[in-house]
């Protein structure tokens, strides 16, 4: 349904337009009406983009890129959310809680480790993942924008290394104990300000010595 984002992209210039203060308030207030959600936001980002295509050169990587979306989409929607976008060798997802989002997380890390035995090194897929809840808008399903998802980007993006699980410490509290979620508190910085975080712990130290 184009036309939903059109919708959007016209509110959005009228509001860049307004110059009454007041009318553009009432334009953000629809905008957040229309478009505006509570959510769980997962962001992961493939590792060695660089040096894999250098090496082995674009198909190599974008066949992984294609093994990547195959893996993580069915763990996405098996454990309740969506996937908003691949975009690159990026994930998008909405899911309905953070330990949802951590439990999804932690499967695909999971998958993703398991299917590295069948492969040669170079072949191997290395991801991170970020995750934040808070306000966001969703676009026709298909794009989403806010502060979390921001976070969430930089966490996965930036600041994880490979097979790291990164969630903010707002999101980690509304885990409940029984869900078994156990992180290592951090510290990051996000746009020039400190931001607690957790790093998931998912791997036994076995597996921790062969990363």
């Amino acid at each position: 349904m184009p036309f939903i984002n059109d919708q959007f992209q016209e509110l959005l210039l009228n509001y860049s337009q307004e110059i009454d203060p007041l009318k553009r308030k009432n334009l953000e207030n629809v905008i957040w009406q229309k478009y505006g959600t509570e959510n769980t936001v997962l962001a992961l980002d493939m590792f060695g983009f660089s040096l894999l295509t250098r090496k082995y050169g674009i198909i190599h990587y974008l066949s992984m890129i294609r093994r990547m979306q195959l893996t993580v989409e069915p763990i996405i929607t098996g454990h309740g959310g969506r996937v908003i976008k691949f975009e690159a060798d990026n994930c998008f997802a909405l899911l309905p809680d953070p330990l949802s989002a951590a439990r999804a997380a932690i499967t695909i890390q999971h998958a993703l480790a398991a299917s590295n035995i069948l492969t040669v090194d170079e072949l191997d897929i290395q991801v991170s993942i970020g995750i934040d809840y808070g306000k966001m808008l969703v676009v026709n399903d298909g794009d989403v924008f806010g502060d979390a998802v921001n976070r969430a980007c930089k966490l996965g993006e930036d600041i994880g290394a490979a097979g790291d699980i990164l969630i903010t410490k707002d999101a980690m509290e509304l885990i409940p104990e029984e869900g078994s979620i156990q992180g290592k508190p951090i510290e990051v910085s996000i746009g020039g300000l400190s931001i607690p975080a957790f790093s998931i712990i998912y791997r036994t130290n076995a597996e921790e010595e062969q990363q």
